[in-house]
């Protein structure tokens, strides 16, 4: 590596702070997200400091986990600083996914413009729940693929789908019913717009910070050249799995950079802020939840930082995942209340990031799997193992 993990991080760190932050009341901020014009700023001005894809090096080499945290951690000191630098879900764990699992031909078609930041991706998953689709449970999934000659034929509804408006890269998701043994879940790789790609709508979602939000999408005979196929047929649910631990982990380092900057906040303010005769820190109310905010962070970080490790073995990790997800995002949701709840009516209005960072940490207690959806899994497990000792 050209330097190490930290200088890469402390760079990026200067970088969100200096010339981000000032970005955070850009009017070119919306309800879904940051406009493609703010995005294509950003990432000139990240591309001019040498921080753009920080994780990522030229030669496709990519950070460890352990240190892709110590990266990720200070690109989401702002929630504009992933968009910025291209750390940002969706396009961290589709890039990561690319590099395992694409052919040479596929990276350098798909993967190459979304390493540069010239080009957003989406992941096409999640189905709508009304009609009982695949959702948390990625067995459900209902979208289907057949092969007609040298194509696929796709065709089913998603939900939200992340990015897809505005986005250049798809990663399609549908289920083949083959009967010749590779039948099963089979991933796309598709160029967007495409007409056959349909945005019914874009969601009114309680977070604000990806750009062209989350939307509900309707895919009608979208045919894909066989060579656009993501590894085998089949073997979709497999290659989910290589995505999921690290994308799942790269969401906690980010809003766990988030969190700490909220926190920052919330201390700046106890720290001169006046009442009932002497500073807000000074009050144990408020001194108290400073503090269980500095061991929160602690502890998420440390959570954050084994889990790392455990994937940086080679390891798929999904049960370190799974716990880190609960831990962390748990964790990170008692910090931002806390900060709200430190600054009060500064804390619920819109002059800082605080109630951004509170908003957008609430869904992450949702997306990429529900809190109770992975304590269900991990008891599961409980049980499996303790039977299996019996």
């Amino acid at each position: 590596m050209p330097e190490t993990a930290a200088a890469i991080a402390a760079r990026v760190e200067a970088f969100v702070r200096e010339v981000v932050v000032p970005y955070e009341r850009d009017p070119r901020l919306g309800a879904h997200g940051p406009s493609d014009a703010l995005v294509h700023e950003l990432r000139e001005k990240a591309r001019a400091a040498g921080v753009m894809t920080p994780h990522i090096f030229a030669d496709g080499s990519h950070l460890d986990q352990r240190d892709t945290a110590t990266v990720l951690k200070a690109s989401g000191l702002s929630p504009l600083g992933p968009v910025a630098v291209n750390t940002m879900a969706p396009d961290e764990g589709n890039m990561y996914l690319l590099g395992k699992v694409g052919s040479p031909e596929q990276k350098a078609r798909f993967l190459a413009p979304l390493v540069s930041g010239e080009a957003r991706s989406a992941f096409f998953m999640t189905e709508p729940a009304d009609e009982g689709g695949a959702g948390s449970d990625p067995s459900m999934m209902q979208t289907t693929c057949r092969q007609d000659g040298n194509h696929w034929v796709i065709n089913g509804r998603k939900a939200f789908i992340t990015g897809a408006d505005g986005a250049k890269v798809g990663i399609v998701m549908a289920k083949s019913e083959a009967t010749d043994g590779t039948g099963g879940a089979c991933m796309f790789l598709v160029d967007l717009p495409d007409p056959a790609i349909r945005i019914e709508r874009v969601l009114d979602t309680i977070d604000s910070s990806m750009p062209g939000g989350h939307a509900i999408i309707a895919i009608d005979n979208l045919r894909v050249p066989a060579d656009q196929m993501l590894g085998a047929s089949g073997e979709g649910f497999k290659y989910a799995q290589v995505r999921l631990s690290p994308a799942r982990l790269s969401h906690c380092m980010r809003w766990w950079g988030a969190a700490s900057r909220a926190h920052e906040i919330a201390t700046a303010y106890a720290c001169k802020r006046q009442a009932f005769g002497k500073l807000l820190v000074d009050h144990e109310g408020v001194g108290f939840m400073l503090a269980e905010n500095l061991i929160d962070l602690k502890q998420a970080e440390l959570m954050i930082d084994w889990c790392a490790d455990v994937l940086d073995t080679g390891a798929l990790g999904t049960v370190e995942s799974s716990m880190a997800k609960v831990a962390v995002s748990e964790a990170l949701m008692r910090v931002a209340d806390r900060c709200v709840q430190v600054m009060g009516g500064q804390g619920v209005s819109g002059d800082t990031i605080v109630e951004q960072v509170f908003r957008e940490i609430r869904a992450f207690r949702i997306y990429d799997g529900p809190t109770e959806v992975h304590k269900w899994s991990l008891a599961k497990k409980i049980k499996r193992d303790t039977l299996a000792r019996a």
